[in-house]
């Protein structure tokens, strides 16, 4: 099995609670045929309370283009994930130069060399250090990016990996465009960075282990989520189907990969569940029948920073560890993220 050695998060300095932004928003980009009732009541619905943002507010103004704010992005993700990788390597115990794979996962900007090349120098990562960035997948990356450093150490179990994801989604949003989607993107999605590293099991030490991992894509889903690409960057697609893909696919492939694995859902301890956003919790909790209390970390999550894309299971897997409760050890507990394609990625843990 693979080993989780250290998982640590970290968002940008610029905190504001969702009123705030809301306001703010409002005076950038609400057009006059949008009223703000509808904006107040789509930014409420999302149950965020707070978000961090690449920028201190007052700038978003001054966005002029895709080209000017990837621009920000590179230059704010590179310094963000450089900062998760070094607190997780050092919580792991581990050196820069320890480091044999390195996963990027990112679909808030472009970059060609890749961030994890424009990081490898302030790492101290070797040379011939291995180096897989993953675009596209969105909110599901996390989840994706643990199941392919699994894959990866199978094949080479005295080794170490690094998974790195970072979002800057605030950048994304697009002043002109007064859809339901970016309207309600605007006060759902928020920034931070959140790395993993993982070891293989012939290397000592303690952690969580990845015990099995399953993909799931969905036919004919692929205008449900993503981004069509506009002068003007990232517009965001976000079906309201969402929910009712959840309710129609995820107990039969949740059921499944746990029977596969001489399990139920009743076995698992705890659930580490991507935080999509309010109407696609409930449709989770609802298909899997999960008692009362088994997302509330994902909730907790949702509230505090905001839907963080790929960084957001994450968090919560963060935070599932740090509790002073945490699940018992040994027992089985399972990461679920859903994302563009539509799909899911499902991850099962030993504690």
């Amino acid at each position: 099995m693979t080993r989780i050695a250290a998982v640590r998060c970290v968002l940008p300095p610029n905190r504001y609670a969702q009123k705030e932004i809301t306001n703010r928003l409002a005076e950038l980009w609400l057009s006059p045929e949008t009223g703000r009732d509808l904006l107040d009541r789509l930014h409420t619905s999302t149950r965020v309370e707070y978000r961090h943002l690449a920028l201190p507010i007052e700038e978003y103004g001054k966005l002029d283009g895709f080209g000017t704010a990837n621009e920000i992005y590179i230059d704010a993700a590179v310094d963000l994930g450089t900062e998760a990788v070094r607190a997780a390597l050092e919580a792991a115990g581990l050196a820069a130069s320890d480091v044999d794979l390195i996963i990027v996962a990112s679909t808030t900007g472009v970059a060609a060399p890749s961030l994890d090349a424009r990081m490898a120098g302030r790492l101290g990562l070797r040379p011939d250090v291995k180096r897989l960035p993953i675009f596209g997948l969105g909110c599901v990356a996390g989840a994706a990016g643990i199941a392919r450093l699994h894959d990866y150490l199978r094949g080479a179990p005295g080794e170490v990996a690094v998974l790195l994801a970072v979002e800057l989604c605030s950048l994304t949003l697009q002043r002109g465009d007064s859809s339901i989607a970016n309207l309600v993107a605007s006060g759902l999605f928020g920034d931070g960075a959140a790395a993993v590293v993982a070891c293989g099991d012939e290397r000592p030490g303690s952690g969580p282990a990845v015990a099995a991992t399953r993909s799931r894509l969905y036919r004919d889903s692929e205008r449900v989520m993503g981004w069509d690409v506009r002068d003007s960057g990232f517009q965001v697609v976000l079906d309201v189907g969402i929910p009712e893909l959840v309710r129609t696919h995820l107990a039969d492939d949740v059921q499944g990969f746990l029977s596969d694995q001489g399990l139920t859902t009743e076995d698992v301890t705890a659930w580490v569940c991507h935080p999509g956003g309010p109407k696609v919790l409930e449709a989770v909790a609802a298909a899997l029948d999960l008692p009362d209390g088994a997302l509330d970390a994902t909730w907790r999550s949702l509230a505090g920073a905001g839907n963080l894309s790929s960084a957001s299971a994450l968090f919560v897997l963060r935070d599932t560890l740090a509790s002073p409760h945490p699940p018992p050890a040994g027992t089985p507990g399972v990461l679920l993220a859903m994302g563009p394609g539509f799909c899911s990625e499902l991850v099962l843990l030993r504690w």
